[in-house]
Formats: structure tokens, sequence, C-alpha cells
């Protein structure tokens, strides 16, 4: 028989979670007794059941039917997930690195607000050193196009203008890659010689 669907999660008694994860609970007059968190609707449902069972409630309480006696409904109902030390530490770890994030969020509005001119001299300055590196890369471009080309004439039977000692060969290896980023400062001119 299929599930008997009820709330907004679709189960009696299971409540979703904002992480993805579903939490079930039952009532025992007016105390609500937390039977854990799971992974899906359904392994809290079948908590649920479980407890419908050793609470001694009548089945139109449950969520499945197809359980008949309170050791098929332990068996079904998978056991809730531990909390461990090591999940608080985890936990406090997290919490302490999202309050740090904020602070520093916080703080660098309000000092973009207190000192705009230094905003702008910081974006005068990404803007002009994203221009010298797309520069750089374009003359690293035709530096190597150079370099293959000689090299092409030379594979088929012609003579270049480059001597055999000339530095510009080793254009050929050059990178011309784009996968630069703000943080690669090794911008002393090495790979430029």
């Amino acid at each position: 028989m299929p599930p008997r669907r009820r709330g907004a999660s679709g189960y009696r008694g299971v409540r979703a979670r904002p992480n993805g994860w579903f939490f079930a609970e039952i009532r025992s007059g007016d105390v609500r007794l937390g039977l854990g968190t799971f992974r899906s609707e359904h392994e809290a449902a079948r908590a649920y059941d479980a407890a419908v069972w050793r609470l001694d409630r009548p089945r139109s309480q449950m969520n499945f039917r197809d359980v008949f006696t309170r050791e098929q409904a332990q068996r079904v109902a998978p056991p809730p997930r531990l909390i461990t030390d090591l999940d608080h530490a985890d936990h406090a770890r997290r919490q302490r690195r999202l309050l740090v994030a904020e602070e520093d969020e916080r703080a660098m509005a309000e000092w973009r607000r207190r000192h705009p001119e230094d905003v702008a001299d910081e974006q005068a300055y990404w803007a002009e050193r994203t221009a010298r590196r797309r520069a750089e890369r374009a003359d690293r471009r035709q530096r190597k196009a150079l370099a293959n080309a000689q090299c092409d004439i030379v594979s088929a039977g012609g003579r270049s203008f480059f001597t055999a000692d000339d530095d510009r060969w080793d254009d050929i290896w050059l990178s011309t890659s784009d996968d630069t980023d703000e943080d690669d400062d090794d911008d002393d001119g090495s790979d430029l010689k």
C-alpha cells in the first residue's frame, strides 16, 4: 500500500531542514520527542512509524501501512544520524569563519564609504595592470607567431632571417595562455627574455 502523505514535507511527523536533511518528531501529550535527523524524508517517516509502534498508537497515525509488528517497524526504521563532538567542533569552526567573513565584509563596506578615493585608486591600479598584462600577452603571441612562422619556413626548406644563435628562436616556447588571475604577481618579466 502506498504511504500516507501528510503536511508540507509529505509525511506525518517529518519536517524539512534548510540544509536538505529531514527531522522526525512525535508528540506525546504536550511534549515533542525528537527522533533524529535523516538524509531523506522517507527515512524520517520510517523512524516516525517506529515511534508510533513504541508508543502503542493506532496504525491510522502511521505513514506506511506495510508494517505489522513493532519488530518490523524497528527493522525498517533507519538509525538517527549521530551528532558527535567532531560534528560540533566542525560546526563551531564554520560559524567562527562565517562571523569573521561577515565582519570583514562590514569593515570593507565601512572603509569604502569613508575612503572613496582609495577605492578609485584601487580600481585604476587594477585597470592599468589588466591593460599592461593584455599588452604583454599580445606581444608574446606576436613573437611566438613570428618564431613559429620562421620555423615553418626552415622546415619547408626555406631560409630564415633569424641567425642560428638568435634568441628569438626561444619564443616558440612562450606561453600565450590567458590563464592568469589577480593573484598572479609573478610579473618580473622573466618570461619576456
